[in-house]
């Protein structure tokens, strides 16, 4: 059964910058008291383990098509959930490690470019 509701709230939220993950993330552990418990190491063993939760949502399910046209609703907003679990921890590892993550990350895709040239069919 589609969720309608689930799928409506999905289409009005905005796009989310890096950095208000990040603002909103430490708020969320500080007013909770959980920051204490955010070391670099805690951080990386968590993100494991939720990367292991995403490979089971795709551990039996074969090759799937881009767009997921066959998952039903409810399977994608698992798939979100667990997708956005990485994220989030992602996310919180890089900022306690004192790292801008976005920036990294276009320096990556340079590093890469250089790395890997566009080459032309001969």
């Amino acid at each position: 059964m589609e969720n309608n509701s689930y799928e409506y709230s999905r289409k009005v939220m905005k796009d989310v910058s890096l950095q208000e993950l990040r603002d909103r993330l430490a708020e969320f552990a500080k007013v909770r008291g959980w920051d204490q418990y955010h070391s670099p190491r805690n951080l990386l063993l968590a993100l494991v383990g939720e990367v292991g939760e995403l490979s089971e949502i795709f551990q039996w399910k074969g090759e799937v098509a881009r767009g997921l046209p066959n998952w039903t609703s409810d399977d994608k907003e698992h798939l979100e959930e667990e997708l956005s679990d990485v994220l989030l921890y992602l996310v919180q590892l890089a900022d306690v490690c004192g790292l801008d993550l976005g920036q990294a990350a276009l320096t990556k895709i340079l590093k890469n470019a250089q790395k890997y040239p566009i080459t032309k069919p001969t």
